[in-house]
């Protein structure tokens, strides 16, 4: 089958390969992929910039943003059939066992294996799944809609399931990309009464989405100063959660500015960088900094229902839709900020309803 494969580590070894399709067994269904969204850690993998902790094995099918149709299902397999039109959650393998997964936070598992990570992806014609990771998508969302339910379930997680948004707080975004954008219609949901969305100068497109989507103020920081802006905001003691989704350690240093006493920020974004300044500020406001990692089968279901019910608009983020072979256009035009998302199609002989 035709795939997007990360062949090596190192920077541009990212080619479409003809790879075996994953051989089904017993416990597992076959989904025929037909649309896969691209993520900036797919970003980070052509340009070999991932994170060490996000390191994952050589060669991998890329792709973790996927909805498809059931293909085949194993012998074992009950609960699903042939045709059922489903998304997958990203953690492909976990141990099942462990206290973590236990308790329901199998998203922490150790054993953990990511999709396009340490597991073949979906950016490509056929993903094998068990069915724990599968989610129906509802009647009247489309294929390209469901792919977006990862990240936005990462939004999810930082914004409702970690940090909360209390109604008429004010709440700082960093990073005008999918995940930023996700996390501000998710705390206007939540009851945010300010939201603030920071981008750089390649975000001009993307925050004029973000103001679209219900922003009320957008900054490009490499021009105006937010913390100015903040110093005539509510009470003027900052923010009440801080969102960092870029990954970048400045940004880090400028959230721990943000943050009010008292408040709260959620660590989304990863990267390489080493922190090179002091925590003391984290320390004299007593706030608190979450790390916000992945999801689980709860965070799924409520976005799918947000999606279904046009609470949330995935039709605003994703900004073109691309063949499998036309995958560098798709990569550059995010990287590029002209699209918040891109997504690669597969599928395209069956009806995106």
């Amino acid at each position: 089958m035709k795939a997007l494969v990360k062949y090596a580590d190192r920077a541009d070894a990212v080619a479409i390969r003809e790879v075996p399709a994953p051989e089904l067994t017993p416990s597992t269904v076959l989904v025929a992929v037909h649309t896969v969204g691209v993520c900036g850690s797919d970003l980070h993998q052509w340009h070999g910039t991932q994170s060490a902790s996000s390191a994952g094995r050589f060669p991998v099918v890329l792709g973790h943003e996927s909805a498809g149709v059931i293909a085949a299902a194993g012998a074992a397999v009950t609960g699903w059939a042939v045709g059922d039109r489903v998304v997958c959650e990203t953690a492909a393998t976990i141990c099942g066992t462990c206290a973590l997964c236990r308790t329901g936070r199998y998203n922490l598992c150790p054993a953990r294996e990511g999709y396009g990570l340490k597991r073949d992806g979906a950016m490509a014609e056929f993903v094998l799944a068990e069915p724990r990771v599968l989610h129906r998508i509802p009647d009247g969302v489309s294929f390209a809609a469901a792919a977006t339910t990862e990240p936005y379930a990462v939004a999810y997680n930082a914004v409702v399931e970690r940090a909360g948004v209390k109604p008429g707080g004010l709440v700082v975004i960093q990073g005008a990309g999918t995940i930023g954008l996700n996390a501000l219609q998710i705390a206007r949901l939540s009851g945010a009464g300010t939201t603030v969305v920071l981008g750089t100068a390649v975000d001009t497109h993307r925050l004029g989405i973000a103001r679209d989507l219900g922003a009320t103020h957008t900054l490009d920081i490499s021009r105006d100063d937010p913390l100015a802006l903040l110093a005539t905001l509510h009470d003027r003691l900052g923010a009440d959660l801080v969102v960092e989704a870029t990954g970048a350690s400045a940004a880090l240093q400028l959230s721990l500015a943000l943050v009010r006493p008292g408040g709260a920020i959620a660590k989304v974004g990863w990267g390489p960088a080493p922190l090179g300044f002091s925590l003391d500020p984290l320390v004299k406001k007593a706030a608190t900094l979450y790390g916000c990692y992945s999801h689980t089968w709860s965070t799924w279901e409520a976005v799918l229902r947000l999606i279904a019910t046009g609470r949330l608009h995935p039709e605003r983020i994703i900004g073109g839709a691309y063949p499998l072979d036309d995958w560098e256009t798709a990569f550059t035009r995010m990287q590029r900020g002209d699209n918040v998302k891109s997504v690669l199609r597969l599928l395209d002989t069956l009806e995106d309803k």
